[in-house]
């Protein structure tokens, strides 16, 4: 229940607060007072569209602030949980519009999200005036609401999971279906990609090593002369290295003989020998293998040549070329398996099929009921409100199949969709005589008011909102139709918290609670003000509505009759 607004800077309201109660809370106030910007202010507040448009001349920025009071287990509570807010019983939104800044939104005075705050607000209040006669106009809307009538909302949901588990299958058949006639060509490539890398016969390292070796094939001349010039001078020609180290050797031992402590240095010097005695022999075997072979250099510029295609081919290296032949292998098993694919796929299409139209027929056969009871509530309370020659009918339309429906999405020829198999129309006749037409096609404002507010009534007990705000619910009515009107929400106040803007004194008499907006002029500037009416204040607002500003004894009196029994 909204039990306090707040709005500051916005469009002519300077700073404005009004604490609401539970009951018929009526708003009323001379033409252009700022009565419907009340609306646009709680429509912000519920998340709709704002922009800096909205505030207050002169001013950097505009607040909307509201309390709402919320059952703890409710829908927007549990939304609240789920994010980790603070939703005891109270729940604040507050709402800032900005010149210079981006806009911002608090909820119990956390920085939240447009997208947090619609799906708070979703079932706070229902605002009902040109955006609800607008919604009602739409007939897509109608199924809605004939489903939420109905008790309808759970097997509907049913009916579009199903709906939603049986498309990614038509999809998962149709990808198959078209491997399959592309198969031949498919298992063709596959296999001469995999017959080509394989007999390449490459293996991890192999390029490296290719490399390596060309290297050595180009440069073969320059290492056989720097290998063999250093054989020659470690050990072949007269006074070379080892040559030269075992005459030290020799020398170095005749002194260790003399002092001992010189025996380790001989011992190394012979150690020193026998390495390089060594080297020399590795250095022959290196030499021994050093080839001149131009053919070698072409075979192997050839081989890494043959790398590098396959390289462009199927992926930048060695380990990816394999990887992709593994998945051409993978690729051919799946493909062999393609028809077992098909025919699970199949399998499971036919089972989610079976189940989609189990519930899409339920939901047809229960709809249908529906329609029945809830035209008949209709012509009760459109009977009510004056309007008791309208007969009021729901026409459940077939969904007609396009040309390409999937088979699988149809049931006995009809179109399948997340939200069953036919469509709802809400017809109207509102004179005796005449053939229902739809409601879009035929009623007027005064009628369309009083269609909304009979679904009001009929759906107070299905609708989550506690609070149901009435903007222009007296359009192009008057007189005792605008009296039963205010009965009626009356009768709506006693279920849910209603707001009721009005120009009508036959409607604001029911009013629990009155409110008076008036506009003023101060220092220049038009300002908007709002004061709850005590009895007094109540006569001679009322008065107002039925006179005009020119307020006599006469519409006094008549107002003060209107109040007296109200019920």
């Amino acid at each position: 229940m909204l039990r306090e607004i707040a709005i500051k800077n916005f469009a002519i309201i300077d700073d404005l607060r009004i604490s609401f109660e539970q009951g018929l809370n009526i708003i009323s106030g001379e033409t252009g007072a700022g009565k419907s910007i009340i609306i646009n202010a709680l429509n912000a507040i519920l998340g709709s569209r704002a922009d800096a448009s909205m505030i207050r001349t002169g001013a950097e920025s505009a607040e909307l602030e509201a309390m709402f009071d919320v059952d703890p287990d409710g829908p927007a509570a549990q939304v609240l949980y789920e994010q980790g807010y603070d939703a005891e019983g109270e729940l604040i939104i507050r709402r800032i519009l900005s010149n210079k800044d981006r806009h911002r939104v608090y909820i119990n005075g956390r920085l939240a999200t447009m997208q947090l705050l619609s799906r708070t607000t979703d079932n706070l209040a229902g605002i009902s005036g040109q955006h609800e006669h607008q919604r009602l106009l739409k007939e897509s809307e109608h199924l809605n609401i004939l489903d939420q009538f109905g008790g309808l909302i759970p097997l509907r949901k049913k009916v579009s999971e199903c709906y939603s588990s049986l498309q990614p299958l038509i999809r998962q058949l149709k990808d198959l279906q078209g491997q399959k006639s592309e198969q031949a060509e498919r298992i063709e490539l596959l296999n001469f990609q995999k017959k080509e890398i394989d007999e390449a016969n490459i293996s991890p390292g192999e390029e490296e090593a290719l490399k390596q070796s060309l290297k050595r094939f180009k440069n073969a001349e320059f290492l056989y002369q720097t290998i063999g010039g250093g054989i020659e001078e470690l050990y072949n020609r007269e006074g070379a290295v080892a040559e030269r180290l075992k005459t030290i050797q020799k020398d170095i031992e005749k002194a260790a003989a003399i002092d001992p402590d010189l025996t380790r240095a001989a011992d190394d010097l012979a150690d020193t020998a026998i390495r390089i005695e060594d080297t020399v022999d590795q250095l022959r075997g290196y030499l021994d293998g050093i080839e001149f072979d131009q053919g070698k250099i072409e075979e192997t510029d050839a081989r890494l040549d043959m790398i590098n295609r396959l390289k462009r081919k199927y992926g930048g290296s060695i380990e990816e070329i394999l990887e992709y032949r593994d998945k051409t292998e993978k690729e051919l098993t799946e493909i062999e398996n393609i028809d077992e694919k098909i025919a699970e796929t199949e399998a499971a299409i036919k089972d989610a099929h079976g189940r989609l139209c189990e519930l899409a027929a339920e939901l047809s056969e229960k709809r249908s009921a529906a329609a029945k009871d809830l035209a008949l509530k209709m012509e009760e309370e459109l009977d009510s409100l004056k309007m008791g020659d309208t007969r009021f009918s729901i026409s459940l339309r077939q969904n007609s199949p396009g040309p390409d429906n999937p088979e699988w999405l149809c049931m006995n020829g009809k179109a399948l969709t997340e939200r069953g198999c036919e469509q709802a129309l809400f017809m109207i006749a509102p004179n005796p005589g005449e053939s229902p037409r739809p409601l879009s096609k035929i009623a007027s404002g005064g009628e369309l008011s009083r269609v909304i507010l009979a679904l009001k009534a009929i759906l107070a007990d299905t609708e989550p909102v506690e609070t149901v705000v009435f903007d222009e619910v007296d359009a192009g009515i008057g007189g005792e139709v605008a009296e039963v009107v205010g009965r009626k929400l009356a009768g709506l106040a006693g279920r849910n918290q209603v707001i009721c803007i009005t120009h009508l004194a036959q409607i604001a008499r029911f009013g629990h609670h009155h409110f008076r907006i008036t506009k003023s002029v101060r220092e220049g500037r038009t300002a908007t003000s709002i004061d709850r009416l005590d009895e007094s204040g109540r006569i001679e607002e009322t008065a107002r509505m039925i006179g005009g500003e020119a307020i006599t004894e006469t519409t006094l009196a008549h107002a003060k009759e209107l109040l007296k029994n109200p019920d």
